[in-house]
């Protein structure tokens, strides 16, 4: 099957006459008649009924249709995209990221994508990695910056490592200055801000308690980053953070370090290795691996 006798085939289907959709295409009556032919040779079946000169649609040529015509589209559009695409004119990244990475490393890191590539539409997902490496799976998604280890490892993706970062402590700047540095240990009985479940953050503090033989204590539960911060700056409890979003948090939060060996987490950018990302995709990927091994900027003091 040829991508000329789709062509063909459909501007006689829309035109119901052999030679108005010759015209159409810019060819002579008896090359399309010819090529009609040959296509309905392969396919096995005939598309056309030409009874008393009155051209229908068969069965078959009516199934065909609606194919060919989506075939057609969507090679005018790998067409335009393409050429578009290859000086990175315009084109769409599908990014996800774990919210405390869209508050700490993204920020910068698509300013600067911007500047490069301005026609270039972000496409900006937040979720846990659980829900990003599913999007990955399911094609929703072309990039994602998820924490290691994958929640469920598949040989279908790849993650490269980009950093390492320390959990820190934030508490309101009006409250007692907590000891320094703070033990897991030391958080027992403390009241605490807890993210909703899903936040792989949730789950690595509680786990740290836990390996300490207690469980914290939530005076607010539930909430997404900014919420979690607003609910600490309030005065409601503790909270366990990245170090890149405390940097961030301003001067209204007291950031404390936690005693070693403390908490660490290792974000990964991670994609399907079956399917390429696009070249857009790929530009901001790049970027993104330039940040491998920077780390965080520090915050402020009591760190």
């Amino acid at each position: 099957m040829q991508f000329q006798q789709l062509q063909y085939f459909v501007a006689v289907a829309e035109t119901r006459h052999f030679t108005r959709a010759a015209e159409r295409v810019h060819v002579s009556q008896p090359s399309l008649s010819q090529q009609i032919r040959a296509l309905e040779k392969e396919l096995g079946a005939e598309l056309f009924s030409r009874a008393r000169g009155n051209i229908a649609l068969t069965d078959a040529g009516e199934a065909l249709l609606p194919l060919a015509r989506r075939i057609l589209a969507d090679a005018d559009t790998a067409r335009h995209e393409v050429q578009e695409l290859a000086q990175l004119r315009r084109g769409r990244v599908r990014l996800g990221a774990t919210p405390s990475v869209c508050t700490g490393l993204l920020p910068d890191v698509l300013r600067a994508f911007h500047d490069l590539h301005p026609g270039i539409e972000l496409l900006i997902e937040e979720g846990g990695s659980h829900d990003l490496v599913r999007g990955l799976a399911r094609g929703a998604l072309d990039l994602a910056l998820v924490v290691l280890p994958l929640p469920a490892p598949s040989p279908a993706l790849t993650a490269v490592e980009l950093l390492q970062e320390d959990l820190v402590v934030v508490s309101s700047a009006a409250s007692p200055a907590p000891r320094r540095p703070v033990r897991i240990a030391d958080l027992q009985g403390e009241p605490m801000v807890m993210f909703r479940h899903g936040y792989d953050l949730r789950e690595l503090t509680v786990a740290a308690c836990r390996a300490e033989g207690f469980e914290p204590a939530f005076t607010v539960e539930g909430g997404e980053m900014d919420a979690v911060l607003g609910f600490v700056r309030a005065g409601l409890g503790l909270a366990v953070v990245p170090r890149m979003v405390a940097a961030r948090a301003g001067p209204d939060l007291r950031v404390t370090a936690l005693a070693r060996p403390g908490l660490r987490r290792t974000i990964a950018l991670a994609h399907r290795s079956d399917v390429a990302p696009p070249r857009a995709a790929r530009e901001l990927q790049r970027l993104l691996l330039r940040t491998r091994g920077a780390g965080p900027r520090e915050p402020g003091a009591d760190v």
